[in-house]
């Protein structure tokens, strides 16, 4: 049978995405291949969040098909979905399918070729063809089958939301993910009941609008009353949360949080701006004091929490005053890292028509002064870990002597020694001896897979 190699771009939901899709080739019988340059077939689950995220596709693209001109490259995800025929027309794509039919990738390229349905796809080009239709109807949301904490993932991120109901003035993701849409809390359970048999310690609930998850349902749940079951009815070790919008991390969501040693203490919220009039522009629907008040719940109740934000810089009719009340906002908070991103303008969206561009120079300075805060913020954070005990995963990198580990509070370090993956290592975290010497019988060898 023919081997495939999937490239994934983007968030924890599209390397979700990318695991439905990797267990549904090799259910047909296809091979993973050990990369990109030996393989039949190679599959790019795309970004599409901002212009450079394009890029990067655009660019992945060429040099495979440099590389490997015999592979078939097929070419899925938000980029997908959102430009097909501009990803058509670069040259070695093969097939371009849309987020509407990402469950549909593996017995559409198993048939080898496509029959043209106008309201489903239309030939682009003698090789490139597209199957897209729009996300308005979509109902279901893509999951990987639990078997794959076996592969490729020491922590398997478990996609239980996708779409958004939001309309950010920036964010394209709404009409290239569809309408709000949950897994049912008992689809949840069972999952994770299975990730955890074939071997999960740690699983990362994910969503588009995680806060939102259950909303649409009949029978109507919500994101606190599902951990509440996942606590009582697994055995899962460790259990934690992609990115949160802070108006859905309320004080009774952080009690929960802080109640047991089984939820990471991590907390990614989306900021944008520190800037009440630009928050304004873009519709968000809080300010920065409240904001600001999230986070003094979290760090009131857990100091040792990671907090991480994600910030955009340069959004049409920012002014320095913005930019430096943003940056003095940052500068305030106890904050763990900070993701940075340079606006670009997406199509269809509110503010790619939005006067008072920012001239893109000053977007890339922006961006530099706030990526140096966010440096500082790092450092500022790990230093406060300085002595303290921590529970570490093992995950699958390491190099001649250190096997790399991430502790519930997000921090990312080398641990010396060769160990198994998928393994806890209690070790006290000394700054000035990274990496790290692991307690003396503090590891904990019962369930090493």
């Amino acid at each position: 049978m023919p081997a495939f190699f999937i490239q994934n771009f983007g968030c924890r939901a599209t390397q979700a995405d990318a695991a439905a899709i990797r267990r549904s080739f090799l259910a047909r019988g296809y091979s993973l291949a050990e990369s990109e340059g030996v393989a039949n077939l190679v599959v790019l689950n795309t970004c599409t969040v901002t212009a450079a995220a394009d890029a990067q596709a655009r660019e992945a693209i060429r040099r495979i098909h440099r590389a490997n001109p015999g592979a078939r490259v097929v070419v899925t995800g938000c980029y997908a979905q959102r430009a097909p025929e501009e990803v058509a027309a670069i040259e070695g794509v093969a097939w371009v399918i849309g987020n509407s039919h990402q469950a549909e990738i593996a017995p559409l390229v198993d048939r080898g070729a496509f029959i043209s349905i106008t309201a489903v796809g239309q030939q682009i080009a003698p090789r490139a063809q597209i199957v897209r239709e729009e996300m308005s109807t979509a109902t279901e949301v893509l999951t990987a089958p639990p078997e794959d904490s076996s592969g490729e993932r020491t922590r398997p991120t478990l996609k239980i939301q996708d779409g958004c109901n939001h309309r950010c003035s920036y964010c394209v993701i709404p009409s290239v993910r569809g309408r709000s849409r949950s897994l049912p809390p008992d689809r949840v359970l069972s999952e994770i009941h299975q990730l955890v048999e074939s071997g999960a310690q740690e699983v990362v609930l994910s969503g588009i609008d995680l806060g939102s998850y259950g909303r649409e349902l009949a029978l109507r749940a919500n994101l606190q009353d599902l951990i509440q079951r996942i606590l009582h009815e697994t055995v899962l070790e460790r259990l934690r949360f992609s990115s949160i919008e802070p108006m859905d991390v309320t004080q009774d969501f952080v009690e929960l949080v802080a109640s047991t040693d089984r939820i990471a203490p991590h907390f990614h919220m989306p900021l944008q701006s520190g800037s009440d009039r630009i928050l304004r522009a873009m519709h968000r629907w809080y300010r920065a004091a409240h904001y600001a008040r999230r986070v003094e719940i979290i760090h009131g109740r857990l100091p040792h929490a990671a907090i991480g934000a994600d910030v955009i810089a340069g959004f049409p009719g920012e002014t320095e005053e913005d930019h430096r009340a943003t940056m003095q906002f940052i500068e305030g908070l106890p904050l763990s890292y900070l993701h940075v991103f340079s606006f670009s303008p997406r199509a269809g969206t509110q503010a790619a028509s939005l006067d008072e561009r920012i001239d893109d120079a000053v977007i890339h300075r922006r961006a530099r002064e706030l990526r140096a805060v966010a440096t500082e913020k790092v450092k500022v954070f790990r230093a406060s870990q300085n002595n303290k005990t921590l529970r570490v995963l093992t995950l699958d990198r390491r190099g001649e002597d250190w096997t790399a580990a991430i502790s519930g509070n997000f921090l990312k370090m080398r641990v010396r020694g060769a160990w198994p993956r998928n393994c806890w290592i209690d070790l006290v975290f000394n700054q000035a001896d990274d990496p790290l010497i692991p307690l003396s019988g503090g590891v904990s060898l019962s369930r090493i897979t």
